[in-house]
């Protein structure tokens, strides 16, 4: 389990699921830190949270398959998401991910060559006022063009190096 957790980490969850009438109020966060140490949620992770706080698998699987952030297979270093809300499609979104999906070769759900980036849709990035808009990482772009996300996807290439 120490793959998927430092032991200062399990520890942590272990004495604050203890402290908690409600240890399900924790999920998100040990799934987040799970996926930050890991890269992804294995099943062995969702099983890892479940035992720490206390709770059943189901009940950890149920929000690890809801939320899009929260990833249940490998993904690349940088994990793209494609804002398809109403605001970023009106606003040029379908382009923009045709964009993306040519420039990296690959389409939705896939991930680079180089294992560098992973492309997924999403609902909604909130940034409305800023459509069309995408996430990497935690990083919101917005008012994007072909131009930024070319400068962008170069700016990330770039810090990963070779």
């Amino acid at each position: 389990m120490n793959e998927l957790l430092p032991q200062q980490q399990l520890d942590a969850f272990r004495a604050k699921a203890a402290a908690l009438a409600h240890p399900h109020e924790l999920i998100v966060d040990a799934l987040r830190a799970v996926q930050a140490h890991h890269g992804w949620v294995p099943d062995a992770g969702v099983d890892l949270v479940a035992e720490l706080l206390g709770v059943l698998p189901v009940e950890v699987e149920e929000i690890a398959t809801f939320y899009d952030k929260i990833f249940r297979r490998p993904v690349g270093k940088r994990v793209i998401h494609v804002c398809d809300s109403i605001c970023c499609w009106a606003s040029g979104g379908e382009e923009l991910a045709a964009h993306l999906r040519q420039t990296l070769g690959i389409d939705f759900g896939e991930t680079t060559a180089d294992g560098l980036f992973t492309l997924l849709p999403t609902c909604c990035l909130g940034a409305c006022g800023e459509a069309p808009a995408m996430m990497i990482g935690l990083t919101t772009h917005g008012s994007l063009t072909a131009e930024k996300v070319d400068a962008i996807l170069a700016g990330y290439r770039a810090e990963t190096g070779p």
